[in-house]
């Protein structure tokens, strides 16, 4: 079912802000797409015309009919907040009364042991074994991994600077030793592909923000490239240009999910899964919290302490009063 032809002429605006604030390309199409599914529950009536209530009503929906999760109906309340403050000009009230709120579980992370992490990486190989290495040995995303560039690994001070992480902050995370020779390798063949691309005419990468404007020339230079490049070019849905990309997210994602099964792994693991067991395998080796916390980019400590809960309820930590039975 489409929107009418005016109410796509408003996506495109939405569509438009967003760009002018320089949010990523992925909360770009999620926004859209929730006022998109707002404007057709009420009948397609245009936003101009509704307002706090027809958001409760909405966002009610979601969580009563839908059953969706807490964070899925923020990101929904988020984009229709965006719409109405930066689009019509209209900010919703701080407070809306009536909403059915989805719960949100408290779930203890799922965590590998030392020797689960290394089944799994035993069963990944080339592209797909260094990042996978680099969301454990790193405790990165799998997001902020896929968007490195060559110039924010640091061999000689075993760093990676991630850039507009989580949150729009940049942090300063460890390298492991054992990454460097095998990351330097694989530089070399990226670089190989960077050069026959530029001989093809092409060569040049999206730059975030007004870098592209400010300095044209920038987006063909070899530290500009991403350290994980598609293996194709494709059309950039903004700019229309041909040009390389990073490598999608599911392709480490299908890897890493069949390298759990091939490994005998019966948690439900998946990419987060390695980010969870760096922090909780730092913690274990007496890593102080707040290193934990700086590496991992959180905010908030107590977001970091939540691997501490994983670490007391570990087999180790209750003597089971079975023994003095059975004994």
């Amino acid at each position: 079912m489409d929107v009418p032809r005016y109410q796509s002429a408003f996506l495109t605006e939405v569509a438009g802000a967003i760009r002018t604030r320089h949010y990523s390309i992925r909360t770009e199409q999620a926004y859209v797409d929730w006022v998109r599914r707002f404007i057709l529950f009420h009948g397609k009536r245009h936003p101009r015309e509704m307002g706090e209530k027809e958001v409760a009503a909405f966002l009610t929906y979601l969580a009563v009919q839908r059953n969706v999760a807490a964070s899925t109906q923020n990101q929904a309340l988020n984009a229709l907040v965006f719409m109405y403050k930066e689009v019509l000009d209209r900010p919703l009230a701080a407070e809306m009364r009536g909403i059915a709120h989805a719960k949100r579980p408290k779930r203890i992370p799922v965590v590998l042991s030392v020797e689960e992490v290394s089944k799994l990486l035993r069963g990944l190989e080339g592209v797909q074994w260094l990042v996978a290495c680099l969301l454990y040995g790193s405790g990165l995303r799998l997001i902020e991994a896929l968007r490195l560039r060559v110039m924010d690994l640091d061999f000689s001070r075993r760093a990676v600077l991630v850039r507009n992480g989580k949150g729009g902050k940049d942090r300063v995370v460890t390298l492991a030793d054992e990454l460097v020779l095998p990351l330097q390798r694989h530089l070399q063949n990226v670089k190989t592909l960077h050069e026959r691309d530029l001989a093809a005419g092409f060569g040049c990468v999206y730059l975030p923000h007004a870098l592209s404007r400010k300095y044209p020339n920038a987006c063909r230079e070899w530290g500009w490239q991403y350290v994980f490049p598609a293996s194709r070019r494709s059309r950039d849905p903004r700019s229309q240009q041909e040009r390389r990309h990073h490598l999608d997210a599911s392709v480490i994602q299908k890897a890493v999910n069949a390298a759990v099964r091939r490994a005998g792994i019966r948690k439900k693991a998946g990419c987060h899964t390695l980010r969870h067991s760096f922090a909780t395998h730092l913690l274990e080796r007496g890593s102080d919290i707040r290193t934990v916390q700086e590496q991992l980019g959180h905010k908030d400590v107590r977001t970091t302490q939540i691997y501490t809960h994983v670490l007391n309820r570990g087999g180790m930590a209750v003597r089971s009063p079975l023994g003095n039975v059975l004994g």
